[in-house]
């Protein structure tokens, strides 16, 4: 660097007495030296609406919001802010109506929420695993009845067998019926007191039984007729 540097000069001069004196005389002049000194580091100024990160960092790469993000939303650009699915506006403060589009997928009734939507169903009908469609209600089971499924199968059964047993009954009758019927093949109306009359339409007073199948087949017709209301 330069400095003014003084420079003191002698010369003579008369003195008092016709006598030479020696005295000096200051002059400058411009002179250089060297300095040293510590010299600030360089720093370079954001663009408005940027910052940097840390102190350290040396890019501006922060966008700033002047009005701050709501709602989980985050500032991606000087005074814009980029928003969570469901909100919008510049600073995310404005809740998105989905029920107001056609894009919800609700089969029935659809209900806004903040930041979101759900779906539901109007009554007697219930949401389905999707949480969007709505299943109809289900009709409650008709008392079955005799005339539309018919008896239990057990019940039949027993019916068959007794019906069974029955027929079997009646063949063995007539095979011992037979041998008398081709001894005596008319009843006489009044019994005598003959023994062998006697035998004879005790044996034929048996044929009752076929009475008592009809009775069956009847109970059976009547059957198919009633209603059982099944117990809770």
């Amino acid at each position: 660097e330069s400095h003014v540097q003084p420079v003191y000069q002698p010369y003579l001069t008369t003195c008092q007495g016709h006598r030479l004196c020696s005295t000096y005389r200051t002059i400058y002049r411009v002179a250089y030296r060297q300095a040293y000194r510590q010299l600030p580091q360089p720093a370079a100024s954001c663009c408005p609406g940027w910052s940097r990160a840390n102190s350290h960092a040396l890019s501006c790469n922060r966008a700033l919001c002047w009005v701050p993000c709501q709602n989980g939303g985050s500032c991606a650009f000087p005074g814009r802010c980029t928003c969570l699915p469901g909100w919008t506006g510049q600073a995310c403060q404005t809740d998105v109506d989905e029920c107001a589009s056609q894009s919800h997928g609700c089969g029935q009734l659809c209900i806004n929420t903040a930041g979101s939507y759900r779906c539901a169903c109007r009554d007697g009908f219930s949401l389905a695993a999707d949480d969007k469609a709505c299943q109809p209600p289900v009709p409650a089971p008709e008392p079955e009845t005799f005339s539309q499924a018919g008896p239990p199968s057990e019940m039949k059964e027993e019916m068959e067998d007794l019906k069974s047993r029955v027929e079997a009954l009646e063949q063995k009758l007539q095979l011992v019926l037979a041998p008398f019927h081709n001894l005596m093949p008319s009843v006489p109306e009044d019994v005598g007191a003959d023994p062998i009359s006697r035998l004879s339409h005790s044996l034929q007073q048996l044929d009752r039984i076929d009475s008592l199948s009809e009775q069956i087949s009847f109970l059976e017709e009547r059957l198919e007729t009633c209603k059982c209301l099944e117990k809770a």
